[in-house]
């Protein structure tokens, strides 16, 4: 099992989106055996709270599930039992080694390096920018390079549906 934690600042935006919609790309590859996924926050404003509602009308628009999550905080358990820390931006990548120190096991990168030519290195916030459509089509995008890359390297198997 390989354990994906996708990481944003409140977990209400971003990391729950990408949550979603890398879960759906997983479920529909057969690989929901194999890939354990999770969404927190760096942050502690919104914790117990659903999804935004930008976000929920853009999953629900797409037919995307998001039923039963609810914001958290980063854990200092989250670096041993995830593999992989998926930072939305930079003050992300610096906030989860802030909380997990040197200790952790998991990488930790940002969502976009899955995407090298993507026209943006961070993921923007629609909390703060209100496009909720850009944040989606980045992270559709994101989802699909990283399972790409997570069956190319061999850290996730095909063969394991």
């Amino acid at each position: 099992m390989f354990r994906v934690l996708f990481v944003c600042l409140g977990n209400i935006c971003r990391s729950p989106m990408a949550e979603a919609v890398f879960r759906d790309r997983v479920e529909k590859a057969g690989l929901a055996e194999s890939i354990e996924i999770d969404s927190c926050g760096t942050g502690d404003w919104h914790l117990g709270k659903p999804p935004h509602e930008g976000t929920r009308r853009i999953l629900e628009g797409q037919g995307i599930s998001y039923e039963g999550m609810l914001a958290r905080g980063i854990r200092a358990e989250d670096g041993e039992r995830f593999d992989l820390l998926v930072a939305m931006d930079e003050s992300n990548v610096k906030a989860i080694r802030e909380a997990l120190g040197n200790e952790s096991k998991a990488e930790v990168v940002r969502f976009l390096s899955f995407v090298p030519d993507a026209r943006l290195a961070d993921v923007p916030d629609p909390y703060y920018t209100g496009n909720f459509e850009e944040t989606y089509e980045l992270i559709s995008e994101a989802s699909d390079r990283l399972l790409t890359h997570l069956l190319e390297t061999g850290k996730v198997s095909a063969a394991a549906k």
